[in-house]
């Protein structure tokens, strides 16, 4: 029967990122979603932020070097079915290296009253003057609202009152929509 597809095709066209919007615009507006500089970091908000990220392409990378330039591009590739990626748990080592970068300044995050729904860990890097973004997560439940733009103008403004000349930050190739993040925050 024709009649047991319709949900399905009924359910994948609700816009998602629409519903969060109008569900998560009133607390935004509100000002309940607050920014602030991280002072402690759990394993528990890691693993409820950084879950996974569904793909539906990848980037390709192509070089060219030549006598007078040198150039990278990222050409757009569509998969032929979404993939699923999954963050892999922290270890201990890498947990305790966070809980000294949030000291350094450069670490802030995202609140919804009490829970932390978005976090950005940076580092300093003093032999260039750079910043070397570690971690930046939106947990899914907040993400398309703004809340990441917030973290990385937070964290933009805080580096240039240091006279930090560049922040760094990169992800894999298949992570689309972090890349596209990165090149609308510039």
């Amino acid at each position: 029967m024709r009649y047991a597809s319709q949900p399905t095709l009924l359910f994948q066209a609700v816009d998602v990122t629409l519903v969060r919007r109008l569900l998560l615009t009133p607390y935004l507006e509100r000002g309940m979603i607050t920014i602030q500089p991280l002072t402690r970091l759990e394993a528990t908000d890691l693993r409820r932020i950084m879950t996974t990220y569904i793909s539906e392409g990848r980037y390709v990378v192509s070089y060219r070097d030549t006598a007078t330039d040198t150039s990278f591009e990222l050409h757009y590739v569509t998969l032929p079915e979404p993939a699923v990626r999954r963050y892999d748990p922290f270890d201990a080592t890498t947990l305790q290296r966070y809980r000294q970068l949030i000291h350094a300044g450069f670490s802030f995050g995202a609140y919804d009253d009490e829970l932390l729904v978005g976090l950005i860990i940076a580092e300093p890097q003093e032999w260039n003057r750079s910043l070397s973004v570690w971690e930046f997560h939106v947990a899914p439940t907040h993400r398309r609202t703004g809340i990441g733009r917030q973290l990385m103008a937070c964290v933009e403004q805080h580096a240039r009152g240091l006279g930090v000349r560049a922040i760094v930050c990169e992800t894999q190739t298949t992570n689309a929509a972090a890349i596209l993040v990165y090149r609308k925050l510039g």
